[in-house]
């Protein structure tokens, strides 16, 4: 099967790789989208060890089944491989086993390539209705709507429902429509980078400026810098919430001593449930989440050039979806 690895820092390359054999509790699904994550784009840049040379890429997929009773049955893939006997699996806590696997890292293989293998159980099927490419932003979607559903059930009763999101590529603007879906009406998005500012103007109806002011009850950092971490400690409000998604450094950022003084509640949150990766695909398919038009569409083939642009700043597009097919 055709295949884009990566083979070192900021090295894509299309080849040939041998069509994966599932397990017993596994399918083939042949990818039809599959979407370029900030995850890959770190592994790209050679920043995550958890990631080594050579590897195929990509967790964000939606395509078809291949073989078995459900052959032919259009899905979105959960890449989040769990155990299922451990405390946190049993307790609906899935995206924290610790024994996950999440496909794109070894011991398993990702999807920018034409078949990949999962757990039957880790598929969700698609409606008619909603297209492959869409369904792709299933998984993105998901690590957001878990974020806004922890960060709502951590803000007081008292407090106002208002939120800013710092970042505006697929999992910042993934905050700003998951939360709007839960009933936050007042959601401001901070992009600082010009071409994506003017592309979600254009593009959006979400309220988008380059420095944010005031304070929100609940801020979401999906970046994770020291400088947004800075951003999220100055402007959330007294007894607010910060939800940090980003990952993009470790440390720094924090005014720790603010954070005590007003009893700001700092949460981080990783990927998502089963039942979270289902509520999204459910929320998908009605139009809570809107026309999610936002994409754009490369072959399998563009998907080296597609990684420099990204890295060259050339995209405003959130997200890049790759094609095998």
């Amino acid at each position: 099967m055709k295949a884009l690895v990566y083979t070192g820092p900021r090295a894509m390359k299309l080849g040939d790789r041998p069509i994966p054999e599932p397990m017993a509790d596994e399918v083939l699904v042949r990818v039809d989208s599959a979407g370029i994550c900030g995850s890959d784009m770190h592994a790209y840049l050679g920043h995550d060890d958890r990631r080594p040379a050579p590897l195929i890429l990509g967790h964000e997929a939606a395509g078809v089944i291949e073989c078995g009773p459900r052959a032919g049955e259009r899905v979105t893939v959960n890449p989040l491989v769990t155990c299922g006997d451990c405390p946190a699996c049993k307790s609906a806590r899935e995206n924290i086993c610790p024994n996950r696997q999440i496909i794109s890292m070894p011991p398993r293989e990702g999807a920018f390539a034409e078949m990949i293998s999962i757990p039957e159980r880790n598929l969700v099927t698609v409606p008619d209705t909603v297209p492959l490419r869409t369904a792709a932003l299933t998984e993105p979607l998901a690590v957001s709507w878990h974020a806004a559903r922890v960060g709502l059930a951590a803000l007081h009763p008292a407090m106002r429902r208002d939120a800013l999101v710092i970042g505006g590529g697929a999992i910042g603007l993934a905050a700003v429509l998951a939360l709007r879906a839960m009933g936050v009406e007042r959601v401001t998005l901070s992009e600082s980078g010009d071409l994506r500012r003017r592309y979600l103007s254009k593009r959006t109806d979400v309220a988008t400026v380059a420095d944010p002011d005031g304070t929100f009850a609940l801020v979401v950092d999906a970046v994770g810098h020291a400088a947004t971490r800075a951003i999220a400690s100055a402007r959330t409000a007294p007894g607010g919430v910060i939800l940090h998604i980003g990952l993009g450094d470790a440390s720094g950022g924090l005014d720790i001593r603010r954070m005590t003084l007003q009893e700001i509640t700092f949460i981080g949150t990783y990927t998502y449930t089963a039942r979270d990766f289902q509520d999204t695909a459910a929320a998908i398919s009605d139009g809570r989440l809107g026309p999610l038009d936002w994409v754009e569409t490369r072959s399998l083939e563009a998907g080296p050039q597609a990684f420099a642009d990204i890295r060259a700043g050339r995209v405003a597009a959130p997200k890049i979806i790759l094609k095998p097919a």
